[in-house]
């Protein structure tokens, strides 16, 4: 059966230049989506999240496969960020950091489906991470986004490059609007992948002034 990369399908989306800063427009998809807050290197929240969400999408692809013949390749992680007030936004401080940490589903995947990969896995997740588990669509819009390669704790220039080319051009963002949060999305396996390799879109929905 033929297998489905919603990657190379969304070129535009998921490999921009890493050397300048591109427009998109980002059409509504559909996420597996948990909410949490905290550093994420050091929050057991963020790391039961990711405990969860990656067995749950292979779960779904798996079923999918097997019941409905539809097979696809499983998106990368991505996450949501913000505070409060995003005048605060730190790329150096992640404490006070809301997240949405989340993995793109094709459209042809129903709640049923994830209802039943929930019900495979439950007994060996943790029950209230699950519970927090949702599926919901997310329609960005207009956004400015470019490719970050290296550590994440080196994205500072790479999101302060962005920020810029989001004020010359005319434009601007607000953390606190829905569909207008800091975007990232982890294009490289961290566990395979040497940390001066590794490969983030940096992405931000924007709004003319």
């Amino acid at each position: 059966m033929p297998k489905v990369d919603l990657k190379k399908e969304n070129k535009k989306l998921y490999n921009p230049s890493a050397k300048d800063v591109s427009l998109v427009d980002v059409p509504e998809m559909k996420f597996l989506m948990i909410d949490g807050k905290g550093d994420p290197n050091t929050s057991p929240e963020y790391q039961n999240a990711m405990e969860t969400l990656f067995p749950i999408s292979y779960k779904v692809k798996f079923i999918s496969k097997k019941d409905k013949s539809q097979d696809y390749v499983v998106m990368p992680l991505e996450g949501l960020w913000w505070v409060d007030d995003m005048e605060d936004f730190s790329i150096e401080d992640k404490s006070s950091w809301f997240w949405t940490a989340m993995i793109r589903q094709p459209e042809f995947i129903t709640k049923e489906i994830i209802n039943q990969a929930i019900d495979e896995v439950k007994e060996k997740k943790n029950p209230l991470t699950l519970s927090k588990l949702r599926i919901e669509t997310l329609k960005e819009g207009l956004s400015a986004q470019i490719m970050h390669i290296g550590p994440y704790s080196e994205e500072g220039p790479t999101v302060e490059k962005l920020h810029n080319f989001i004020s010359e051009k005319g434009y601007k963002f607000d953390g606190s609007i829905p569909g207008q949060k800091h975007h990232e999305i982890y294009i490289s396996d961290m566990r395979r992948t040497k940390p001066e390799k590794l490969k983030t879109i940096i992405r931000q929905p924007i709004v003319e002034i």
